[in-house]
């Protein structure tokens, strides 16, 4: 290979990591920018959420509670933390609720039970969570309420009701879930969910069970925490 050829192969390759180079160098730049202005958007929601969680007056708003809900389910680890709570008092609270009494557990079945109409349940619970008002004193507050209104039928064992339960609030409350047309239901039967609009201060998320079998479809919009009304 004669020197003049290798010459101009050099240069060609010279040329070309030059190039290859700088379009690195830009990438890395866009990269860089791309990385602070998503910094500057997250201290900027940092700071505007503990300004919220520092003023008693929006502590005290129902709309606050929800926009703040908004914000905050976007957070893996708060989200988390959210749904694990629900389990935890469902499963101890509601779990009570749903088993029968000591008198309905003797020998002799209710009435109700051989009807199968079930029993009426109406529980109501708080969900809660440590903020911080400046930095290290930790408080923790009702974030909102939970009210679930089933009736319990005997042709159920209440494990697979409340996990029924769990499932329909754990999916509602999701930020994944983008299947407009899911249709909770609970032995069988519709459940509608929905964010109570007279509740004041303190949002009340209502799960309520219908009389209408799963044999009826509606389409059902949701959003993550709080939005628009089913």
């Amino acid at each position: 290979m004669g020197s003049g050829v290798l010459a101009v192969l050099l240069l060609a390759g010279g040329i070309y990591f030059k190039l290859e180079t700088d379009k690195l160098k830009k990438q890395i730049r866009a990269e860089e920018f791309r990385t602070r202005e998503l910094k500057k958007r997250l201290d900027l929601a940092l700071k505007s959420i503990q300004r919220m969680e520092a003023n008693p007056d929006l502590i005290n708003s129902r709309e606050f509670n929800l926009d703040y809900l908004r914000m905050r389910m976007q957070e893996e680890t708060f989200h988390f933390a959210i749904v694990n709570q629900i389990k935890m008092k469902v499963k101890t609270m509601v779990s009570v609720a749903l088993r029968p009494t000591q008198q309905q557990a003797g020998v002799q079945q209710p009435a109700n039970a051989a009807t199968g109409q079930g029993r009426q349940v109406d529980q109501l619970f708080d969900v809660e969570y440590e903020t911080s008002s400046d930095g290290i004193k930790k408080v923790k507050r009702v974030l909102f309420r939970v009210q679930i209104r089933i009736t319990k039928l005997p042709t159920q064992p209440t494990s697979r009701t409340i996990e029924e339960i769990i499932t329909c609030l754990e999916r509602y409350l999701s930020l994944d879930d983008e299947d407009d047309r899911w249709q909770p239901t609970i032995q069988g039967r519709i459940v509608t969910i929905s964010w109570d609009q007279k509740a004041k201060p303190t949002p009340l998320l209502v799960l309520e069970q219908s009389s209408e079998g799963m044999n009826v479809t509606l389409k059902v919009r949701r959003t993550a925490v709080a939005g628009k009304e089913q």
